[in-house]
């Protein structure tokens, strides 16, 4: 008769739910994985999926009951791991965001908005469009399988540890936050610029001939002008957008390798 004792079953289930909260708090933070349109059966089937491929392959892992307090902590640590990295991705689609709503004030299309399903929220059209055009992308380099790859790798760059994880990690996320914006005016910088030269030259022709209806011609000229630099500078739009995904990538290894506490 076989028996199975307590300690190999907290040994085995330890083996099994540190990993799997990391993984499952990563698809649960990342982009397109963790969309709220995903149902979240999904979400926890494909952690549940890749825990039981990775856990083998993941070496010795600390027998320690995740119902205890010890426990507790290293499952809040691999959490908080897994959340970091879902993150340190998110950044990007954000500045995207943040560039379609800047390009939409300036071009008069701020009140043009419709409830985005995915967030739950009033989302204007041309951060709607962009961040459409990011996910694509996104999904065309195969990000989604990038993203599993690299906190796959995280196991050997910052194991599961009893001691408390260093917070150099976070450090690093909590500095990558400010590309939301960098890289939000950045992709929006070309827009930007081009419909500051046709405000000013609707300014001058209105100085010119007082006659005018600012009103009536600012409004379609600053729009037709808006779409027209926005159709140019889409082809340089997507390399830019790639660089900075692998950026985000060199990010998300980033953070469990420095979080890893620096054993005597």
């Amino acid at each position: 008769m076989i028996s199975i004792t307590s300690i190999q079953l907290n040994a085995w289930m330890a083996a099994f739910f540190f990993p799997f909260f990391r993984i499952l708090a990563l698809i649960a933070s990342a982009p397109v994985l963790g969309a709220r349109g995903v149902p979240i059966r999904v979400k926890v089937g494909l952690a549940f999926v890749v825990t039981v491929v990775v856990a083998p392959t993941l070496g010795n892992i600390p027998q320690v009951d995740p119902g205890s307090a010890l426990g507790l902590m290293i499952l809040a640590q691999q959490v908080t791991i897994g959340l970091a990295m879902g993150l340190a991705m998110r950044v990007i689609f954000s500045a995207v965001e943040m560039a379609g709503n800047l390009i939409g004030m300036q071009m008069g299309l701020g009140f043009a908005t419709f409830f985005d399903p995915q967030n739950s929220t009033q989302t204007p059209v041309v951060g709607s469009f962009l961040g459409t055009l990011a996910i694509l992308v996104f999904l065309t380099m195969n990000g989604h399988t990038l993203m599993l790859e690299v906190v796959v790798q995280s196991f050997r760059e910052m194991p599961v540890l009893v001691q408390p994880m260093a917070a150099a990690g976070l450090k690093v996320l909590v500095n990558w936050g400010k590309h939301i914006f960098l890289g939000g005016v950045l992709l929006a910088l070309p827009v930007i610029a081009a419909l500051l030269i046709t405000n000013i030259s609707i300014g001058i022709m209105t100085r010119a001939a007082p006659q005018l209806n600012i009103f009536a011609i600012g409004f379609p000229i600053t729009l037709m002008a808006g779409f027209m630099v926005l159709s140019v500078s889409l082809p340089y739009f997507v390399p830019l957008l790639e660089r900075h995904l692998h950026e985000a990538v060199q990010v998300m290894l980033q953070i469990p390798r420095l979080s890893r506490p620096h054993l005597p």
